[in-house]
């Protein structure tokens, strides 16, 4: 199963519909990692997020199997597409 790293803050209705999508997954695929770290405050790990993400400085910023997704959007349009099961399942 594959292992999801989401940067999140507080009060983002992005991250909260991500969250809630990826929640769901793990739900039916209880062996799915998800890794939210909130930014909140935290610079550093603000700086690691645009770092990793190739200067993606918006929440929230994914990434499965260390491979980055994007953002909400993205995520959601993979789900669309019926392409996010697969990569959750890789592994």
């Amino acid at each position: 199963m594959a292992k999801v790293d989401i940067y999140t803050k507080a009060y983002c209705p992005f991250c909260s519909h991500a969250m809630a999508l990826l929640e769901q997954k793990q739900l039916q695929n209880p062996s799915l990692q998800i890794n939210e770290m909130s930014i909140d405050g935290n610079m550093a790990l603000r700086e690691k997020m645009i770092e990793r993400s190739g200067g993606g400085y918006t929440v929230p910023q994914i990434f499965i199997d260390d491979v980055q997704v994007g953002g909400c959007d993205q995520l959601v349009a993979l789900e669309r597409n019926n392409q996010l099961d697969a990569l959750l399942l890789k592994n």
